[in-house]
């Protein structure tokens, strides 16, 4: 049996359901492909970035996304060596609507995606649905309740299937790999009631993060030393419970009610970027095209902006007629230097944390301080983690940071800070080009 469609989409995560969305939206008929008959038991990213935010109000989805997710402006840092106020990385100096972050759910963000999809006729949803391999130009699939199999047909194949592509096997692109000295530890709990803004807690060799969830809820992550998985198992749920009361004592009460293991996940960061994201009318997306550190949360925001910028892409081809498979090189060229340049942003903030030095913790304070001091470090920090831009930093911001040179005062105008906003030109470069019908 052979099917039909547009834009083939082979998994249903929060990229794959993003681009399918933006996809039916413009009336252009896309099947998804999603391997998982329900919910993913695997810790999946919950942090929504403000470019994120922003192009879930495109797709006119953001009110219902807020009303089940958690908004917060502010992460706080804390060092439980010093004895100074806390330090804080604050959404607020992003000039605009988007000056904020918010938690929801994975499952419950995948639900909306798939709802409002789902009420377009042209979308179609196959869950359940295992890709076997590309023959000929089509997708061959295996649905394995119903044991059949059958072949799709479209006008382009998206790989949005993670780490394990197929569809990034099918292009022959090779991947770069960074590996870490660390792992985390993962798990949601009720959370006290004053917990309402997001936390990081640190020493010298601990790290706690503490992310506020609806539902009197929060996502935690606790850093532990590659290899001690077992170790920290062996000594006991209660170990477990007095290593997180021992960096916040609030949680006395709340991180007791987990009973066992079962519940908390193990999380091994990787990095890995691939070499190229297109070949022919096949093209990748999220954690098929890149891996980022958790560090900055970007992961699960990386792949919602790839199915844009591939999203507009597609759109802008059917609108005008012009569906080469030349034009996809266009979205390679905006994402790729994107995602390497938050793979690098990412690896550093990670280093910071992978050593229990003191002369490491010494320059992890000192950054910190610094940042908090000098405006334009803080703005471009913030800017660089939300996504509605990139500010490269200089040699003299390192100086700062390192507190060789001392923290600038001056602040920056909301027009200033606009100026290094991605605008439509930066997203979509192509569109004057794709009416021209020139690339």
């Amino acid at each position: 049996m052979v099917l039909k469609t547009e834009v083939a989409i082979l998994g249903g995560g929060i990229g794959g359901l993003t681009l399918g969305l933006k996809l039916a939206q413009a009336d252009v008929h896309v099947t998804v492909i999603e391997k998982l008959d329900g919910p993913s038991p695997v810790y999946k990213g919950e942090l929504l970035q403000p470019k994120s935010l922003q192009i879930f109000e495109q797709l006119e989805i953001l009110s219902e996304i807020e009303y089940n997710g958690h908004k917060f402006s502010r992460i706080n840092f804390s060092e439980i060596d010093e004895e100074e106020e806390e330090l804080a990385m604050d959404y607020q100096v992003l000039p605009g609507e988007f000056d904020y972050a918010l938690m929801i759910e994975h499952e419950t963000l995948k639900g909306i995606l798939l709802k409002h999809a789902m009420s377009y006729s042209n979308f179609e949803y196959i869950k359940g649905g295992l890709g076997k391999g590309y023959c000929e130009d089509r997708l061959i699939v295996e649905v394995r309740k119903r044991k059949e199999q059958f072949s799709l047909k479209a006008d382009f194949y998206v790989g949005a299937e993670g780490r394990n592509s197929l569809t990034r096997k099918k292009i022959e692109s090779e991947t770069k790999k960074i590996d870490y000295n660390h792992h985390f530890l993962t798990v949601t709990f009720p959370r006290p009631d004053s917990l309402t803004e997001g936390q990081i807690i640190t020493a010298k060799d601990k790290f706690l993060g503490l992310f506020p969830l609806p539902d009197n809820k929060v996502r935690s992550v606790y850093l532990i030393p590659e290899g001690t998985y077992k170790e920290f198992q062996e000594k006991g749920i209660e170990h477990f419970h007095q290593k997180y009361i021992e960096l916040y004592p609030e949680l006395d009460g709340y991180v007791t009610k987990l009973k066992s293991w079962k519940d908390i996940q193990l999380m091994i960061p990787t990095a890995f970027y691939a070499d190229k994201y297109v070949d022919g009318n096949h093209v990748i997306l999220g954690d098929a095209a890149h891996t980022v550190h958790p560090m900055a949360g970007e992961g699960m925001n990386m792949a919602i902006q790839d199915a844009d910028v591939l999203g507009e892409l597609l759109v802008t081809m059917y609108e005008t007629g012009n569906l080469s498979p030349k034009w996809l090189s266009c979205y390679e060229k905006v994402r790729k230097h994107r995602a390497e340049k938050m793979i690098k942003f990412s690896h550093l903030s990670a280093l910071a944390y992978s050593y229990p030095y003191q002369l490491v913790t010494g320059i992890r304070q000192k950054g910190l301080k610094q940042i908090e001091r000098d405006k334009k470090l803080q703005f471009k920090q913030m800017l660089n983690i939300s996504g509605l831009g990139f500010w490269q930093e200089s040699l003299l911001d390192r100086a700062i940071q390192i507190g060789m040179l001392p923290a600038r005062e001056k602040k920056l105008s909301p027009a200033e800070k606009e100026s290094y906003f991605y605008k439509e030109k930066d997203d979509y470069p192509w569109k004057t080009k794709l009416a021209g019908g020139v690339l």
